[in-house]
């Protein structure tokens, strides 16, 4: 018998014994009924079984829009689930209202997913910019509208709500006075304190547990064999989660989201451009869920998160039996889905180092849509600079090798040199010495090497544009 999970669905606490590896669409959908959740791709690309995850955190709770279609149901415990009729009223929402209003649903399949991720929305955004709520909607798929009439719903949506939501010294009490929450949102942070959380799952006797990060990369890949798995959860494991500075790096737990790293004010500071970069990765409610761990650990050799990593020089460690084994992440991966991991040991965390000069970084990546997609080729470069010369580079690339390649003999070419279109050309030319492409469906093994090419020329281009020209590196 599996332990009882304890958690809220709206506003009704619940407890399921099915297995921790079910996934939370189908209990949602399967058990409950509640079927205004829908499903669509199961991949978390539609967006159709968009729901909010509650957590308390510090006394609050915090949602976030996530797919449930790739949601362990383990990681609903001592939650809070919301549904599209968990947000429905008597009428319709201000939200609800603006779609119907601007002609924004059509056939009405993906407008749950889309209702639910603009709450989110309004519930965490300070700003409540357009640019924002666009962003937050770009996970959510829609084949009737053309999206005009639904950015017309956004703005006119806004336009109505932005004022008294900015004056607000009370956000989610704001947003049940407007209507756009229901009235029993206030009282779950005291009802979750209340709800009793089990001890975290451990395998039975004999029984080794599958290790889940986020899950959307796992359960897209495994998904149907995970219900009857026993589930490690990182996120419920001490010493996985968290951004933390020590000994001159910052450290990355291995369960913290992408979404947690764009908003880490201590890796703003560092690394400026860190966030607009991630913001190429997957949609919002994926990188709600999508983790540095889990990034890497999936091996895949075009991983944005794995391609980043290597130009900023990461480290890794890998704890396993009680102590934790650090290396440099360039040598991490041995060859295709091969990373030097031995048996029982788990990445902990990655670490970045904070340089005196601090580090210039760019990150490039092609695909075949600008967002949401994977790539056909990425490419990241990490240079720390003493004056007119570099003093330490670091430059990787993805999609042009069996693993997330870190470029060697590239990245020590540049050291000790100043910047100039010569120097690019050549080592530009350097770099192709270290790839071997292959043909497949994201493009063929020459426009994989001149697409390289063109990045590594893009990087110079955006972190010295003053000093050179596209003209020059042909």
């Amino acid at each position: 018998m599996n332990r009882e999970m304890a958690f809220f669905l709206n506003g009704t606490a619940v407890r399921s014994t099915l297995p921790p590896g079910t996934v939370l669409l189908d209990f949602i959908r399967r058990d409950q009924r509640l079927t205004g959740t829908r499903e669509g791709c199961r991949e978390g690309d539609c967006g159709a079984c968009t729901v909010l995850l509650g957590r308390l955190e510090n006394g609050a709770v915090r949602y976030r829009a996530v797919v449930s279609c790739l949601l362990p149901l383990a990681e609903a415990e001592s939650c809070h689930v919301v549904t599209i009729e968990g947000l429905n009223g008597k009428d319709l929402t201000p939200v609800q209202q603006a779609l119907v209003s601007e002609g924004g649903s059509q056939c009405g399949f993906c407008t749950p997913g889309m209702v639910v991720s603009l709450t989110s929305f309004l519930l965490n955004s300070r700003e409540l910019q357009s640019d924002e709520a666009i962003t937050a909607i770009e996970g959510n798929l829609c084949r009737c509208t053309g999206y005009v009439s639904i950015r017309r719903a956004v703005e006119k949506l806004l336009r109505q709500v932005r004022p008294g939501l900015q004056a607000a010294p009370d956000r989610l009490a704001a947003l049940c006075g407007l209507g756009i929450l229901p009235a029993y949102f206030p009282a779950m942070p005291a009802r979750l304190s209340a709800l009793a959380a089990g001890a975290p799952r451990e395998p039975g006797p004999g029984k080794t547990a599958v290790v889940v990060a986020g899950g959307t990369d796992l359960y897209v890949q495994r998904g149907s064999e995970l219900p009857e798995k026993e589930l490690r959860l990182l996120s419920r494991q001490p010493g996985f989660s968290g951004i933390w500075p020590s000994a001159g790096r910052i450290f990355i737990g291995a369960a913290t989201t992408v979404a947690e790293i764009m908003e880490s004010s201590l890796l703003a500071a560092a690394l400026p451009g860190l966030a607009a970069c991630l913001g190429r990765v997957s949609s919002t409610q994926v990188r709600n869920r999508a983790t540095v761990g889990g990034n890497i650990v999936n091996a895949s050799p075009i991983g944005d998160l794995s391609v980043i990593a290597l130009a900023l020089d990461a480290g890794i460690g890998l704890r396993g039996r009680g102590r934790v084994r650090e290396m440099a992440l360039r040598d991490f991966f041995l060859g295709y889905k091969k990373l030097a991991l031995r048996k029982n040991e788990t990445v902990a965390w990655i670490s970045v180092p904070l340089t005196k000069n601090g580090v210039s970084f760019h990150f490039e990546k092609v695909a075949r849509r600008q967002y949401q997609d994977i790539a056909s080729v990425n490419s990241a470069l990490g240079l720390e600079m003493a004056g007119e010369r570099i003093a330490a580079a670091h430059v990787s690339a993805g999609g042009v090798a069996p693993v997330p390649l870190y470029l060697r003999a590239a990245s020590a070419f540049l050291i000790g040199k100043t910047v100039s279109p010569a120097l690019v050309r050549e080592w530009a030319a350097i770099a192709e010495t270290e790839i071997a492409p292959i043909s497949d469906v994201r493009g063929s093994a020459p426009y994989k090497k001149s697409l390289l090419r063109r990045l590594l020329f893009a990087h110079f281009l955006d972190l010295f544009p003053g000093r050179l020209n596209a003209g020059e590196l042909p």
